[in-house]
């Protein structure tokens, strides 16, 4: 990797993103006394996705008590689910009390960054020109953050308003008027119940039915209870959703669970048509698994109209469908979701030799535990390639961020670079990909955004977070090279 001079006691670390896992680094990292970072965001203030999706209903489906922080548990929650104010707030406080403002460079987006194998330091560059340097690259970006939009035909052509849920136009009156919505995936699913009370009429364009399950109840005195008492729920909640992740791995566990939601979808779909439209014709949780208490009552209000013959192309008034038939709306909204399965597109990253990320990724991305990639010395990733989980991400970019800080602790002691093994990385993805072709989420009939263009699942996790946890607790020397 070259021989160049040693590096400063006190690397200089680039972090790319100011979301959860951005912020949680940066307050790990001063946790244990690195105070030489600077994270770099796009946008004008913190949040990522939360920041970007504020379309009506948006919150999450993982209970607030365990979509937090460990270090920072306690926080008054409005719902016990929390809305998407609530949340980022809840990231704006973080990076109050942790004094994090001083780190943060916002309108910066970071376009290309090339390891100088002389200096031993990437090299970065925004989007503006401006260049600098760093000796630890660190990528925070997340899965969902860039829109996926249908290839429809006459997008161009509606004269209506249209936009996805990621770019929600708030200044929209819906009253009185007809819209389109086109998908039926996680945002959807959130905001059609909100606008469905307010529109005169609705159609709701379904590709493919959703498996949406009732959120689980829970105690909506969010301020009742002690601290003791509020670990001891998110305790509790934490192996709910641990012990549900066996269903993947079990053909009997997951037909008991598709038996129990098709009897759930009979008891909340009275019309036996209606309710064939909106039976999926796939396993449970070979796609992501929704949850809502309003969808079904949604689509069965007089003003919707749940559709699912194919679209043919959007007109100037409308959207016509393959049998021929137009309907007239107002607005088109994209409920269509994200790409998270292309890792760090729209950013050019060279490594070794010039290597370039997006070439060596092209068969579809990986990294060993997500973090490293061999040939890209000094540079980590957090919530990278299967690092998704049904449960809560942010217990995921917790241990991503220990793995890290020791990898820096390392590489502060010592200078220079550390470079993942190939080996490493050959044997760590090849057991992924084995692992998760035994579970449902492999299954081939099963279009789902888990899937690389290749096939190749690169965004879950197969295993439980404890695994994950485990095996991220400390840096392996033996596992990089380093010069």
């Amino acid at each position: 990797m070259g021989n160049g001079a040693q590096q400063s006691k006190a690397p200089a670390i680039a972090i790319m993103g100011c979301g959860f896992a951005g912020i949680g680094l940066a307050i790990a990292l001063k946790k244990a006394g690195i105070d030489g970072f600077t994270i770099y965001e796009r946008a004008s203030e913190p949040g990522g996705v939360w920041r970007d999706n504020h379309y009506p209903g948006a919150a999450c489906d993982v209970p607030s008590r365990l979509y937090a922080y460990s270090f920072e548990p306690e926080y008054r929650w409005s719902a016990p689910y929390a809305p998407q104010p609530d949340i980022l707030a809840y990231i704006r406080h973080c990076v109050a009390k942790y004094a994090l403002a001083p780190h943060i460079r916002f309108d910066t987006n970071i376009a290309q960054a090339a390891f100088d194998e002389g200096s031993r330091r990437w090299r970065l560059e925004t989007a503006d020109g401006v260049r600098f340097d760093a000796d630890i690259l660190v990528s925070a970006v997340g899965l969902f953050n860039r829109p996926a939009y249908p290839d429809i035909a006459g997008r161009a052509r509606f004269a209506g308003a249209q936009f996805h849920s990621a770019d929600w136009h708030h200044d929209f009156d819906f009253a009185g008027k007809s819209v389109a919505v086109i998908g039926t995936g996680a945002s959807a699913v959130q905001f059609v119940p909100e606008i469905a009370k307010i529109v005169e009429r609705l159609y709701l364009f379904q590709r493919t039915p959703q498996y949406v399950l009732p959120r689980l109840a829970r105690n909506t005195d969010m301020e009742a209870g002690s601290p003791l008492a509020h670990r001891i729920e998110r305790l509790r909640i934490f192996w709910e959703f641990e012990w549900g992740t066996r269903r993947r791995r079990s053909a009997k566990l997951t037909a008991e669970g598709q038996q129990a939601f098709l009897g759930y979808l009979e008891a909340q779909v009275a019309d036996p048509v209606l309710r064939a439209k909106l039976t999926p014709d796939y396993r449970l949780g070979c796609k992501r698994v929704l949850f809502s208490n309003d969808w079904y009552g949604a689509l069965q209000r007089a003003n919707v109209e749940v559709v699912d013959s194919p679209i043919d192309a959007l007109t100037e008034r409308g959207v016509r469908t393959g049998d021929g038939r137009e309907r007239r709306v107002d607005a088109v909204i994209y409920g269509t979701g994200f790409a998270p399965a292309n890792f760090l597109s729209g950013l050019r990253i060279a490594g070794l030799g010039g290597r370039d990320l997006a070439h060596a990724w092209r068969g579809g991305a990986e990294a060993y535990l997500g973090i490293a990639v061999s040939g890209f010395p000094n540079f980590f990733m957090m919530y990278g390639p299967n690092t998704n989980t049904a449960v809560s991400i942010i217990f995921m970019l917790e241990s991503q961020a220990r793995y890290i800080v020791s990898a820096i602790r390392r590489l502060a002691r010592s200078g220079g670079a550390m470079n993942l093994r190939a080996d490493v990385q050959r044997r760590f993805n090849a057991e992924v990909q084995r692992r998760i072709g035994r579970t449902v989420v492999a299954d081939a009939n099963c279009d789902t955004y888990f899937r690389a263009p290749s096939g190749k699942i690169t965004t879950q996790w197969p295993g439980h977070l404890l695994e994950y946890k485990f095996r991220t607790s400390r840096m392996r020397e033996r596992d990089y090279e380093f010069a």
